[in-house]
């Protein structure tokens, strides 16, 4: 195997998050949904189109000194529901995190539909949107029935 081959593609860090197995194209997204993409105070790695046996490619997200939290988990089950979360600390794998796209996500992020139920403030509802298919995944809003865009569902973040 040549040097070229054999080295890695991104460092490994101290302590953080990785995110693996994310589909190709889609790592900006991840860090959109997860707050990341703009500045950040943390080191970012990103990598992208990574060739995998499993997906053919892939994109891989190292986070330095941040570890994800079950809400951003739920965000990160709408970009990439099959992807592997691992904690690391001390240069090694602590933990390693399950994401669960259930069938329905309640306050993860809000309606698209701007007349919703739910952006009325005087009737304040859990935001609940039904998972109808998972893969590709579609999603509706439980109250009004509307299909939601995936790609509006980053500005809506809760």
């Amino acid at each position: 195997m040549s040097n070229e081959h054999s080295m890695r593609r991104v460092t490994a860090i101290r302590n953080g998050t990785v995110i693996d197995h994310i589909p190709s194209g889609q790592a900006m997204l991840v860090l959109e949904m997860l707050g990341i993409a703009g500045a950040t105070a943390v080191p970012v790695s990103l990598v992208m189109n990574v060739p995998s046996k499993k997906m053919g490619s892939k994109d891989i997200i190292k986070v330095e000194d941040r570890e994800l939290t079950q809400s951003e988990l739920d965000r990160l089950a709408l970009v990439a529901p099959d992807a592997r979360v691992a904690i690391i600390r001390a240069y090694s794998v602590a933990e390693k995190l399950t994401i669960n796209l259930g069938e329905e996500l309640v306050n993860v992020v809000r309606c698209t539909f701007s007349n919703c139920i739910t952006t009325n403030l005087r009737e304040p509802q859990a935001h609940r949107l039904k998972v109808v298919q998972r893969d590709p995944l579609q999603l509706r809003c439980h109250y009004c029935g509307r299909p939601q865009n995936l790609g509006e569902l980053a500005n809506n973040v809760l």
